[in-house]
């Protein structure tokens, strides 16, 4: 009888945790992936308004990454200081006041600016709500709703890139360019979410008013017994975290899907543009459909690893399917079979994700997770998002080829694939 009561108390209580957090850190962090790669589409008339090239739209692009990278870790910290209602509020706000600010650049100077001030802005949101969510979340929750979450990626762009490509149709519109539309119109709304934040978000279950007192004791009970279970070897300070290998190979095996979901992001829209014949509308349109596919099949497969309790192979698997849709790039340039080839590339990048940071909810202790997770979220953008975007950037203006372009994200996911396996082994030992 009492398994049978705890059991409905379960239920009710991750019903309610569920539908009062998730949905909306969703929307919040739909507006943040809009915010941040609406670049990709606004290339499509600023680069010649702001005269770029691709390897100064690629290092616009990536400076973003930088200042996130170098702002993850204290932004993650912090929100551990004064409370994520607070911090993930500060956040949103100044990122969407710059958001909308990108609007007034007037040269690819002001545009590196802008970009570098926006990353720095971000930089802790996902983060930060990785950290929050393990606050609320038991851990046989976590894969399934932290792949949920994060479809808002793909659906970012799903949505995002007919909606900017609609904003660029805008141009002449009071007087404003169609890319000054795209910067202001998706802008606002993150800063009204950052003020909802307020009125919405708890920071801990003790404090929730809206959960019964048994559904409080039971959650806080669950949560403590796995924590008091899990650990992280050769980590028990952030100083050490920061230096440890396990850490930071972690990070490697996570750049791959990053770079390859990051990069489409911001390049798929002048790919799919170098087929010819397509308006800035179509090419929103055509440009969503592998991010609407993504996003379906990322939550199947966290829902997958958890009714299996597995993560690595999952996650393996993933990444091994970005592989095979790079390479498969190389052998054609017709546009319905790119497109099919781009979907595999997604689908792999998304899918990845859910079973990759449900491992790391069960590899990193409490006391090592704040830090934990932002560093491999910091080292991972920089590389996925910094690097691999300029590294895209470079070939594409020497040789002229989108395809080969796309080919070091290949070599990036294989050693990914390795890492994952040795981190495995050694855990499993």
């Amino acid at each position: 009888m009492d398994s049978l009561v705890d059991s409905a108390i379960e239920r009710s209580t991750m019903r309610r945790v569920i539908w009062r957090i998730v949905p909306f850190l969703m929307i919040c962090y739909l507006f943040s992936i809009i915010d941040r790669g609406n670049i990709g589409m606004a290339s499509l008339q600023m680069n010649e308004d702001l005269k770029l090239s691709k390897s100064a739209f690629a290092l616009a692009s990536s400076l973003f990454f930088v200042s996130y990278f170098l702002a993850e870790v204290p932004s993650n910290l912090a929100l551990q200081r004064f409370g994520a209602r607070r911090w993930i509020a500060r956040i949103m706000i100044s990122w969407g006041l710059l958001s909308s600010a990108t609007a007034l650049v007037s040269s690819a100077n002001m545009l590196y600016v802008m970009r570098f001030l926006l990353g720095a802005a971000e930089a802790g949101f996902f983060p930060g709500v990785l950290l929050y969510l393990s606050y609320w979340l038991p851990r046989k929750y976590r894969a399934r709703v932290v792949a949920t979450f994060m479809a808002s990626i793909p659906a970012a762009n799903f949505l995002g890139a007919p909606l900017s490509g609609a904003l660029l149709s805008m141009d002449g519109s009071l007087g404003m360019r169609g890319w000054h539309w795209v910067f202001v119109a998706e802008g606002v709304p993150t800063l009204l979410l950052g003020c909802l934040c307020f009125f919405v978000l708890t920071d801990r279950p003790s404090q929730a008013a809206w959960l019964s007192p048994v559904q409080r004791e039971w959650l806080d009970a669950t949560l403590k017994e796995e924590q008091a279970s899990t650990s992280l070897a050769d980590a028990p300070s952030t100083g050490r975290l920061l230096l440890n290998p396990f850490i930071w190979a972690l990070a490697l095996a996570y750049s791959g899907p990053s770079a390859a979901s990051t990069v489409l992001s911001v390049w798929q829209p002048q790919l799919i543009k170098s087929a010819g014949g397509l308006s800035n509308f179509q090419v929103g349109l055509i440009s969503a459909l592998p991010f609407g596919i993504a996003s379906v099949a990322m939550i199947l497969w966290g829902a997958s690893s958890d009714k299996t309790g597995e993560r690595k192979w999952h996650a393996c698997a993933a990444i091994l399917l970005i592989v095979a849709g790079v390479l498969s790039t190389m052998t054609t340039t017709a546009l319905i079979p790119t497109m099919v080839m781009l979907c595999a590339i997604l689908v792999g990048a998304y899918s990845a994700k859910g079973p990759f940071w449900a491992l790391c909810y069960e590899w990193l202790s409490p006391r090592t997770a704040a830090a934990g997770l932002a560093v491999v979220g910091a080292v991972s953008n920089l590389i996925g998002g910094g690097i691999a975007i300029n590294i895209y950037g470079f070939i594409l203006d020497k040789t002229g080829r989108y395809a080969l372009a796309l080919l070091p994200l290949a070599i990036l996911n294989l050693a990914g694939f390795g890492f994952l396996l040795v981190l495995g082994r050694r855990r499993s030992r």
